[in-house]
């Protein structure tokens, strides 16, 4: 499946690397990423990443394949 995650903020470049794998746009107020997430599991762990990066995620919401 796959996702787009908002995260309020400018996500600087560092942090960016450990979300390989997925799209990232930097927005002026949001960065966003988009792209697969292989199942439920995978996706809990990325939200635990952004939350361990102390991230504050505004949505998360499933695409349309």
């Amino acid at each position: 499946m796959r996702y787009e995650i908002r995260i309020r903020g400018r996500v600087g470049e560092a942090m960016l690397e450990s979300f390989r794998g997925l799209h990232t746009e930097v927005e002026p107020a949001d960065t966003i990423l988009r792209g697969p997430v292989e199942d439920p599991s995978a996706l809990r762990d990325l939200l635990r990443r952004i939350q361990a990066m102390d991230l504050e995620l505004l949505e998360v919401k499933r695409l349309r394949p």
